[in-house]
C-alpha cells in the first residue's frame, strides 16, 4: 500500500520535526536548568542503547516547542537503516485512544450513545449480562468481559479481525464481575468498539478512522497493521536471544503477536503522533467538554483484583487512557504499548501542554524506571511550571 504525503498542516512545528536528529544544542558546563535537562535525557537513551543495535526515538514538546528530540538505535538490523523521526513503529495499546475518540465523536454527533447497552448491537450474544454491559465500560475498561482468545492458535493469532476475535463473546455463560464494579484491562472489549463503528457509522473501521480521526488530524500516512503491507520507513521490533545476547527479529508465527486492529494495530512515526497530539490541543475531534471525560479518571486501577498494575498507586482509566494524579505533579494522561518487540510510551500533561513519547523496536529494559526518570527530569527543566 502507498502511503500519502505528509499534511502541510502546522508547518511551523513540521519544519522543527522533520528534521531525523535535532536536540536542543547545550553547552556541557552550563548552569541553564533546560540545557542540563536536555542532556540528562540524552545521557539517559545513551545508557538504555549501544550503538548498532535496536534503539528508539524520543520527543518531548511544550505546547508547539520542541524542548528534546532525538533518534537513537537501528530501525532494520538487515539494511542498518538508522531510526529517525518519520520511522514507523507498531504503538500497540496505545492505539486504544484513536478508537476511544471514534466512538465519543460518534457519541457526540448523537449516533450512538455511552450509555447504550451491549445488546442493541449484538443481538446475537446470549448472555442477559450484555444487557448490563454499556459502551462506556468498553472503554474505561471495567466491563468484566473475560479475554477468552485461544491463545495458544498462532494461526489464530496472526490472521484473526477484530470481528472473528468477538465472536468468543457470543456464547460466553458469565463474566468476571458486575460491569462498573471492577478493573481488568482487557484487548476484545476495544474489538467490539470496532464492530460498533461499522455498524453505527455504515463504513469500515479502516474507512471511518481514515476519514474522521486521521486525515483531520494530518496523519495522512498513519495505518493499520495488515501481514502483508508494505510500510515504507517501518522498523523491525526485536528481542534479545536467551543464550547470546544477541538481536533477533520477532517472529510472528512463533511470538505471542495480536493482529487486530482497535486495540493495538496503528503503525506510525513520532512526527506523525505529534499532529495528534496538536489535533488533541485545538479539539479538532470532539469538544472540549467531552474531551476532558475522557480524560478523568473514571475506574480505579491501584487495588484492583484483577489489575496487573495494582501496585502502580494514583492511576485510573479513562476512556482509552490512563490517568496518573500523583501528588506533586499535575495531571498526566498515557498509555503503554507492547506488541511484537515493540514497546511504546506516549504521556501529556494536559493543563502544561507537555508530551513525552518514546517509541522503541526492542522492549529489554524497564519502562516504568524509564518513565520515572523523564517525569523527574521534565520537572526539574520548569516545563511543568
Amino acid at each position: 500500500m502507498k502511503i500519502n504525503n505528509l499534511s502541510k498542516r502546522a508547518a511551523i512545528i513540521l519544519a522543527v520535526l522533520l528534521t531525523p536528529f535535532f536536540m536542543m544544542s547545550c553547552n556541557q558546563n552550563s548552569s541553564n536548568p533546560k540545557e542540563i535537562a536536555a542532556q540528562k535525557i540524552d545521557s539517559l537513551f545513551n545508557s538504555l542503547y549501544n550503538e548498532g543495535e535496536p534503539g528508539g526515538s524520543v520527543m518531548i514538546m511544550k505546547g508547539d516547542d520542541v524542548f528534546f528530540a532525538k533518534s537513537y538505535g537501528i530501525a532494520d538490523m538487515e539494511t542498518n537503516a538508522p531510526i529517525d523521526a518519520n520511522t514507523f513503529f507498531n504503538i500497540a495499546s496505545v492505539s486504544k485512544q484513536f478508537t476511544a475518540m471514534a466512538i465519543l465523536k460518534l457519541h457526540q454527533e448523537g449516533k450512538l450513545s455511552l450509555e447504550d447497552n451491549i445488546k442493541k448491537y449484538f443481538p446475537e450474544f446470549k448472555g442477559e449480562f450484555f444487557e448490563r454491559i454499556q459502551i462506556k465500560h468498553l472503554l474505561s475498561q471495567c466491563s468484566g468481559l473475560p479475554d477468552n482468545r485461544p491463545r495458544d492458535d498462532r494461526h489464530f493469532v496472526l490472521t484473526a479481525t477484530d470481528m472473528q476475535s468477538i465472536e468468543f463473546f457470543k456464547d460466553l455463560e458469565e463474566i468476571n464481575f458486575e460491569p462498573g464494579t471492577n478493573y481488568e484491562y482487557q484487548n476484545p472489549t476495544f474489538q467490539l468498539c470496532y464492530a460498533i463503528i461499522e455498524k453505527v457509522s455504515g463504513q469500515s473501521f479502516e474507512e471511518y478512522m481514515k476519514q474522521n480521526i486521521f486525515d483531520p488530524s494530518g496523519m495522512t500516512e498513519t495505518v493499520y497493521f495488515e501481514a502483508e503491507r508494505n510500510i515504507p520507513r517501518m522498523s523491525h521490533g526485536y528481542i534479545p536471544e536467551d543464550s547470546t545476547n544477541a538481536w533477533k527479529q520477532y517472529d510472528y508465527m512463533e511470538e505471542s503477536f495480536f493482529a487486530t486492529k482497535a486495540d493495538g494495530g496503528i503503525y506510525t512515526s513520532i512526527n506523525e503522533f505529534v499532529k495528534w497530539e496538536k489535533a488533541l490541543q485545538d479539539n479538532l475531534i470532539i469538544c472540549d467538554s467531552l474531551k476532558q471525560i475522557a480524560h478523568s479518571p473514571i475506574t480505579p486501577v491501584s487495588g484492583s483484583t484483577f489489575s496487573s498494575y495494582q501496585n502502580r498507586p494514583y492511576t485510573s482509566y479513562g476512556y482509552g487512557w490512563f490517568i496518573e494524579e500523583k501528588p506533586g505533579m499535575p495531571r498526566k494522561v498515557y498509555h503503554t504499548g507492547d506488541n511484537g518487540g515493540y514497546q511504546i510510551y506516549a504521556g501529556r500533561f494536559p493543563e502544561k501542554k507537555v508530551l513525552v513519547l518514546v517509541f522503541e523496536n526492542r522492549n529489554d529494559h524497564s519502562r516504568w524506571k524509564m518513565v520515572e526518570q523523564l517525569d523527574a527530569i521534565v520537572k526539574e527543566a520548569g516545563l511543568l511550571e
